[in-house]
């Protein structure tokens, strides 16, 4: 059983003895988030949900917290004040920017500082303590799904071989592992006017760039021309091969992050829950599978190489 965020405010050695006032927040699908002010200092506790790593729905908890210390440091992700590893639980800088929404994450005005968060994040003094592959999450998520008997979409598995494809393809001539989010929807991104910081590194881990690229591409649901002004501003030059490689990750990112709604659906689904974990998992098997199906899904390969 998880933690409270209750539980987590009494364990927090530095608050004894101080005001703590619990405000309005609305986010986490996975873990409790809480908006506190401590003595008039706004902070954010985040307490993390062992069921949720258990059920292959995000990293390790201690692998979680200490990429979060390095996202930190990075400058892209907020400051960790405290941590309570026993709880699991985080308390975190307050970040007063806005929290981006879908809209916003395709205004083509707005993506090149997109790419300027993740190359922040990238540019981390040190790498995550974990790495990330998506093809090898893909295989997770979906031995999960045999394990429990989960209910997937019935043509799901007719694709397999060209996650295999996509796999010998990038996996070729990769770029230079970088520590990386993994699941930039809008949600994660704020914004301030020093420029746009990341929070949540629940599926964090040292990874291909190229990824988190076409994730951000699959979660704003990028057409081909956002895709290269985001490839373009990330690299800093106009590259066919390297916009290829975004493009085929951001189908990749679909294809396996349908699995995670599918098993959140299945094993985690709470009593009283207005998010449509299903829902969700069917939008993303439905771009997955427009994009595995596409007749140029040939030449992204070839340029890809």
């Amino acid at each position: 059983m998880s933690a409270t965020v209750q539980d987590a405010i009494s364990q927090v050695p530095a608050w004894t003895g101080r005001r703590v006032e619990l405000l309005p927040m609305t986010g986490g699908l996975s873990h409790q988030v809480a908006h506190l002010r401590v003595d008039g200092v706004d902070q954010v506790l985040r307490v993390l949900d062992p069921a949720v790593a258990q059920a292959g729905l995000g990293v390790p908890l201690e692998q979680e917290i200490a990429n979060t210390v390095v996202a930190a440091e990075s400058g892209a992700g907020p400051g960790v004040l405290h941590i309570l590893p026993e709880l699991p639980a985080l308390v975190l800088e307050y970040l007063p920017g806005r929290t981006l929404n879908f809209d916003d994450t395709r205004e083509p005005g707005r993506i090149p500082l997109l790419a300027a968060a993740c190359r922040r994040l990238h540019a981390a003094p040190r790498p995550f303590v974990n790495e990330f592959d998506i093809f090898a999450k893909q295989r997770q998520l979906l031995e999960i799904c045999r394990r429990h008997e989960l209910t997937l979409f019935e043509d799901y598995l007719d694709h397999l071989g060209l996650a295999r494809k996509l796999a010998a393809v990038l996996g070729a001539d990769p770029l230079p592992a970088r520590p990386c989010h993994n699941d930039l929807l809008a949600e994660n991104f704020i914004a301030e006017p020093g420029g746009i910081r990341i929070v949540d590194y629940q599926l964090s881990g040292t990874g291909d760039p190229g990824f988190e690229l076409g994730n951000i591409c699959a979660e704003g649901q990028f057409d081909p021309e956002r895709v290269a002004l985001l490839a373009d501003a990330y690299f800093g030059e106009h590259s066919p091969r390297l916009t290829a490689r975004v493009r085929l990750f951001q189908a990749m990112s679909d294809f396996t992050w349908t699995l995670w709604f599918c098993i959140h659906h299945g094993l985690l689904s709470k009593p009283g829950s207005t998010f449509d974990y299903w829902g969700e998992a069917a939008g993303k098997w439905g771009r997955a599978k427009a994009a595995l199906t596409d007749p140029g899904l040939g030449r992204l390969l070839q340029l890809a190489h």
